[in-house]
């Protein structure tokens, strides 16, 4: 069987377009679970992402038990901490927030999680994480006590994203947050993604199709969705 990893790889060689469902345990009740994924399965998403930055112990493994019961789409973790892993998943986004310069979310917080890792089978995918500024402070913000990067240094933000590809990174996430007022621009999308050799995801403030196809046309290999549909399950139906 094919990695995670490498079959994003293959389905972007092959032209395809990924979305991922992007599932807050916090926002997210159990009981909830087997009619939104209904709807996800019935979509054209291509992966569930389960992370949050506020989660109560053991909710994220107990939210991914559940998904894994009623999908065959891959599971992939986006944490906000350590209490968040769960070896039910398919995978997980070894995120360092590269926009920052807090050494917990760029090392430390990895080195908490080696002793829970080192005996799982999840699949560990180092990803560069940049957040961007959206027009009002994020979750990710407070917790991490990081600033976002302004929209209008796309330089800043090219280089960055660069700098994460050159130390390894597999993956390479643009985020403007759970809940943006703006999402990450065409201009940064195409700018980064034109100096990558990696993929590109793309996160936070989409809420429409239009938006969601101007992100891939600028060049995000995977745009991941989750406010929307919190707000309204309607919206999968759009994206038809």
């Amino acid at each position: 069987m094919m990695s995670i990893y490498t079959n994003i790889i293959c389905a972007i060689s092959n032209g395809e377009k990924l979305l991922a469902v992007l599932i807050d345990p916090d926002k997210m009740a159990i009981d909830k679970i087997p009619n939104f994924i209904e709807k996800v399965n019935g979509s054209n998403a291509t992966h569930i992402f389960v992370g949050g930055s506020h989660v109560n112990d053991h909710q994220t493994h107990l939210l991914v038990r559940r998904i894994k019961e009623i999908t065959t789409l891959p599971i992939i973790l986006f944490p906000g901490d350590v209490t968040q892993i769960s070896n039910k998943a398919d995978a997980l986004l070894f995120l360092s927030l590269i926009s920052g310069r807090n050494p917990d979310y760029l090392i430390g917080k990895h080195v908490e999680a080696v002793s829970q890792l080192k005996n799982s089978e999840l699949e560990i995918i180092p990803t560069g994480y940049i957040l961007i500024e959206n027009g009002k402070q994020t979750s990710v913000q407070k917790v991490t006590n990081t600033l976002p990067m302004k929209q209008s240094d796309v330089q800043l933000i090219v280089d960055t994203a660069k700098a994460g590809e050159l130390l390894g990174m597999k993956l390479l996430y643009l985020e403007a947050g759970s809940g943006a007022k703006n999402a990450v621009s065409e201009a940064i999308i195409s700018a980064v993604k034109k100096e990558l050799q990696i993929p590109l995801i793309v996160g936070g403030g989409i809420r429409s199709k239009k938006q969601l196809n101007n992100a891939y046309s600028s060049g995000a290999d995977l745009v991941v969705i989750g406010t929307a549909f919190e707000e309204d399950e309607s919206f999968f139906n759009e994206l038809r």
